[in-house]
């Protein structure tokens, strides 16, 4: 999982898949912070992609740099106490000026059941789970 999270960072931005009934929705996320044990990510509330999660927690995270890519394949799980958004806010200090911990917006949310998959074009993938 920090193999997988060192990569999300590095890349800086990646892209979430989620689901809008049939419809694939893919926007850029910038968030990817390990806390007791599991990698979370962050939004608000008001947004789409929070309601798609919501609806479908099952997501697919991709990202490139340096000629090579990852997808994660997982479901998403809210975790709803405010430590867990005040780490996520700490990590990314930028967030501050939009959410905080209390506002009744920001949202975090941690993968299960991951399937993490390392590829490029000159080496065989890599597979982990967590």
């Amino acid at each position: 999982m920090e193999k997988v999270a060192a990569f999300l960072k590095e890349a800086g931005t990646y892209y979430l898949a989620t689901m809008e009934g049939d419809q694939p929705r893919v926007r850029p996320f910038g968030t990817a912070h390990i806390f007791e044990g599991k990698l979370y990510i962050q939004t608000g509330k008001v947004k789409n992609v929070s309601k798609q999660i919501h609806a479908n927690p099952k997501v697919e995270i991709c990202a490139c740099t340096g000629g090579d890519w990852l997808r994660v394949a997982g479901t998403l799980v809210e975790d709803d106490r405010r430590e867990a958004r005040q780490s996520m806010l700490d990590a990314y200090p930028s967030l501050q000026g939009m959410y905080s911990a209390d506002d009744g917006n920001s949202e975090v949310f941690y993968i299960k059941d991951a399937t993490a998959t390392f590829s490029s074009f000159t080496k065989a993938p890599e597979v982990i789970t967590f």
